[in-house]
């Protein structure tokens, strides 16, 4: 789905990724192994989770992924709470989650301080191991990305949402998803090999669409629509499929673009209810799932429902990409957007 005679660096970066997550598994094993042990001996009630943009949908992704797993309750805490309101916070017995690519931002690294103050174990995941947040922080897993040059967050986010999962299963002692982890660097290099070209000329006309998902995939879809915002100028929401059939069903009307996230797992005969009920309203629905036709993008499995969803989203990055180009937009570069982006 790229060129590979003038690859933009969003590619170039998420062809990356299978390398990034290998060696972030190898080298890490002992720090995640100790946030395993701090997270085990405080036994939290709740986590509670602090990022923003592509970060924050690691974190939702956490989210989901813990809450299906261990039944413990992860919400995400506004930073505002924090940098601009100032609010004491009552953490006792609990564990605060902060992901940040340059872990630089003042917000962030204030309610990472708040969160500390009140009485949370404070855990970090960044890239850049030298940040205000990493020393912040009681435990950092640097994710050891190296330099991401596009503005698109791509390896940075894989690698992210990949520690994330680490430290759950290193922290339940789950070996069928501690071996699906271990297998992710493959699946990543497979994932990277589907095609999906012929999505790009049913995508690239758009005026908007929706990106819609369940569960841990319902973050992913998240991602995806900020990234067809930033790369393709292209407006899109993220919806759960169950939560479009409220509000969001009434902008649906003839061939408007639907992109379903429907991995093999509890929520997929709803999201396929729910693809059927878009096309009913005239919707162009591409589904993402493990079945052939014409509206179906085929995706990698991994052997694990929670792992899925990242193999998914790799293959998306590529998608995407060419989207942009499609649309005569550069991927790299993404009007009024900078790499880093600190907000108080």
């Amino acid at each position: 789905m790229t060129s590979d005679l003038n690859p933009s660096d969003m590619a170039r970066e998420t062809r990356q990724a299978p390398d990034i997550v290998a060696r972030l598994l190898n080298q890490a094993r002992p720090r995640i192994a100790e946030i395993g042990r701090l997270i085990r001996a405080t036994n939290p009630p709740v986590i509670v989770t602090c990022a923003r943009g592509s970060s924050d949908h690691a974190a939702g992704y956490f989210k989901y992924c813990t809450e299906i797993l261990a039944g413990v309750p992860v919400a995400s805490l506004g930073p505002s709470v924090a940098s601009l309101y100032s609010a004491p916070l009552d953490l006792r017995d609990g564990v605060l989650l902060a992901i940040s690519q340059s872990g630089m931002s003042p917000d962030i690294v204030a309610l990472t301080e708040a969160a500390k103050n009140g009485g949370a174990r404070t855990i970090s995941i960044v890239n850049d191991e030298a940040s205000d947040l990493a020393e912040m922080s009681d435990i950092c897993l640097p994710i050891g990305a190296g330099v991401e040059k596009s503005v698109a967050a791509t390896k940075t986010f894989i690698a992210s949402a990949v520690a994330a999962l680490a430290i759950l299963a290193e922290w339940r002692g789950d070996n069928k998803l501690q071996a699906a982890v271990d297998g992710l660097p493959q699946i990543l290099e497979n994932a990277l090999s589907v095609d999906w070209t012929a999505a790009v000329a049913r995508l690239a006309n758009a005026g908007s669409l929706y990106v819609l998902g369940r569960g841990p995939a319902y973050p992913m879809a998240g991602e995806a629509a900020l990234k067809f915002k930033e790369t393709a100028g292209l407006h899109a929401e993220a919806h759960s499929g169950a939560e479009v059939m409220h509000g969001p069903l009434s902008l649906v009307g003839d061939r408007f673009p639907v992109l379903a996230f429907s991995p093999a797992d509890a929520s997929h005969p709803a999201m396929r209810a729910a693809a059927d009920r878009m096309r009913q309203a005239g919707a162009d629905v591409l589904c993402v799932e493990d079945s052939p036709g014409a509206d179906c993008l085929r995706y990698v499995k991994s052997g694990h429902s929670l792992t899925d969803p990242i193999s998914i989203i790799t293959s998306f990055y590529l998608l995407v990409e060419a989207v942009a180009r499609a649309r005569g937009h550069d991927p790299d570069n993404p009007r009024n957007l900078q790499k880093v982006t600190e907000t108080v």
